[in-house]
């Protein structure tokens, strides 16, 4: 339970009680990512069903957005930022490694947050019109799943850093069980066209994780929260496409 708490209190705001979490408790939250996922996904879901009796589509995404922003606190966006100016920069593996570290934001980070937002509206508004609500479940769930299968398929930047404790606790055993019961509960809410929009997320994340590691040659904190962003994204405009190639 404390590893748990321990996942939900470093992924997200919501409120909990305080715990004193051992460096074991931590090393195994990062199981519990995939359930931080979902919990996530479910609160967009039901504020989604609130909103839309009472606002139009655009008001109603909107807040969803906005709740999406607030309740991680914008830890991944932070991260998508720093890996935006730090690639952007067009430099040598070390020196965007070091204005990744830089605490300020550059002009290739702001602008990749403007589009990040940006696209996660225009593809929520989409499936808003589209009555296709389901995907705000699976969206965070796909990328909480993907973000743990980085950490431990990926290389950590330090050694006995934060990544490499996280990795400590994953095996091959929990990856597959996160993947067949989020594999089970997307057949589940929808269908057929739900499990292609599964495994193409995790074509597409595993894609923009190569291509980060073949830059840098190593993951840092930054590139998996750009990751999970990555993956919410892209798996809004799946869903999109996926749904009017297969009506």
């Amino acid at each position: 339970m404390k590893a748990f708490l321990s996942a939900l209190m470093f992924l997200t705001r919501i409120p909990v009680p305080y715990i004193s979490v051992t460096d074991r408790d931590w090393k195994r939250s990062s199981i519990h990512f995939p359930f931080i996922g979902l919990i996530i996904g479910g609160l967009l879901y039901a504020e989604a069903m609130v909103l839309k009796q009472v606002f139009s589509p655009s008001v109603s995404v909107f807040f969803i957005i906005l709740t999406w922003i607030w309740i991680t606190g914008g830890l991944h966006i932070d991260g998508w930022m720093d890996l935006a100016d730090g690639l952007g920069s067009n430099r040598s593996k070390e020196r965007m490694l070091e204005i990744m570290k830089d605490s300020r934001v550059g002009a290739m980070g702001v602008i990749a947050a403007i589009c990040l937002i940006g696209g996660k509206f225009i593809a929520a508004h989409d499936l808003f019109q589209e009555n296709l609500f389901f995907v705000l479940i699976v969206s965070p769930l796909y990328a909480r799943l993907f973000l743990i299968g980085a950490i431990k398929l990926w290389s950590y930047r330090k050694e006995g850093g934060l990544g490499a404790g996280l990795r400590e606790a994953i095996t091959l055993p929990i990856l597959l069980f996160h993947f067949v019961w989020i594999a089970g509960i997307t057949y589940v809410m929808l269908g057929a066209k739900g499990i292609l929009l599964f495994l193409s997320t995790i074509v597409l994340g595993s894609g923009f994780t190569a291509s980060i590691y073949r830059r840098l040659q190593v993951l840092t904190g930054d590139c998996y929260g750009a990751i999970v962003e990555w993956c919410e994204v892209t798996s809004l405009f799946l869903a999109i496409a996926i749904w009017r190639l297969f009506s």
